[in-house]
């Protein structure tokens, strides 16, 4: 049973230590429209206003709260897959970032330090004193700038295709410069397709409903919203900030990940105190798209702690 991040346990060394994926048993496997499905009926939907915006959020589950934080391009929806293996023992709970449309957000006046004020803003407004954090891609810098800014409120995290530092290519500036004064959503964006399958990996190829799931998600955003996060991720940078986070991490990487190299792991291992570092197996950028039933095992073990059984209690339990 999972433990809650008020529990001593929640912040011993993090495991597994690193290396390939542990072995299984691993969950069965998630069929898509069945979470789907159960997400309808089960999931509680609600909006906490921030400062600075309308945030909509959904919560599904009962147990520790774990906050789920998603990447530049993507949308909240998108990690129903892996939150209807988890939500059996966490509170499970995954938000919008500001988007500039129909939500009051200026996106033109947004920080990066904003966005972890709207975190900490959306815990505040659950009555959550802590919680775990689970970061996806873009996600995992808010994530690692929370567990800076207010550390007892974040004892733990999961770090998805995470980094502290990714600068865009000249080509890469010159969109996100362009993007702010385009109209129109993602779903405009040429050669989605062949991006869809490059980030999700192999698994893109014999499972086209993945690929439409994420092209759903994806073109969702507006052109001017992703251009600002695009050019926000160019100017940041947390490798000074990474000494001071002390709380354990759990890096999770793709062995096929096309947007991240082992630099930027090895950035978030050299520099943060307690991490460990997994890789997943035909794996790309996102496995909440297509490894939802292992990477909630993952997050499942690190997040909660062994037993530990003292041996007088042992005997007594054979001696019965």
């Amino acid at each position: 049973m999972a433990q809650g991040p008020d529990s001593p346990a929640a912040i011993d060394e993090p495991q597994p230590r690193g290396g390939d994926c542990a072995p299984g048993p691993w969950p069965p496997a998630v069929h898509l429209q069945d979470a789907l499905r159960r997400f309808e009926t089960e999931a509680v939907h609600g909006v906490c206003a921030t400062d600075r915006y309308r945030c909509s959020y959904f919560t599904w589950g009962m147990g520790p709260p774990l906050v789920f934080v998603h990447g530049l391009g993507d949308v909240a929806h998108s990690f129903v897959p892996v939150i209807s293996v988890l939500a059996s023992e966490f509170r499970c709970i995954a938000y919008e970032q500001p988007r500039g449309r129909g939500d009051g957000a200026r996106l033109s006046r947004y920080t990066h330090a904003a966005l972890v004020s709207d975190l900490f803003a959306l815990l505040d407004h659950l009555g959550l004193r802590q919680s775990y954090v689970f970061g996806s891609s873009f996600g995992s810098t808010i994530a690692l700038a929370a567990m800076r800014a207010q550390p007892e409120r974040v004892p733990r995290a999961i770090l998805s295709g995470g980094f502290a530092q990714r600068t865009l290519a000249p080509a890469e500036r010159l969109l996100a410069r362009l993007g702010r004064f385009l109209p129109g959503s993602a779903r405009l964006l040429p050669f989605r397709k062949l991006i869809g399958k490059s980030c999700l990996g192999p698994p893109a190829r014999h499972r086209p409903e993945l690929l439409e799931f994420f092209l759903r998600n994806t073109g969702c955003l507006s052109l001017a919203a992703l251009a600002q996060r695009a050019g926000m991720l160019h100017k940041l940078d947390l490798r000074a900030l990474l000494p001071e986070i002390r709380q354990p991490v759990l890096l999770i990487c793709g062995d096929n990940d096309p947007l991240l190299g082992r630099v930027c792991e090895d950035v978030l291992l050299q520099g943060l105190r307690h991490a460990a570092r997994v890789e997943m197996h035909d794996c790309g950028h996102m496995p909440h798209y297509t490894h939802p039933e292992v990477l909630a095992e993952l997050i499942r073990r690190f997040l909660t702690p062994p037993t530990i059984i003292c041996p007088s209690r042992a005997r007594s339990e054979r001696e019965t």
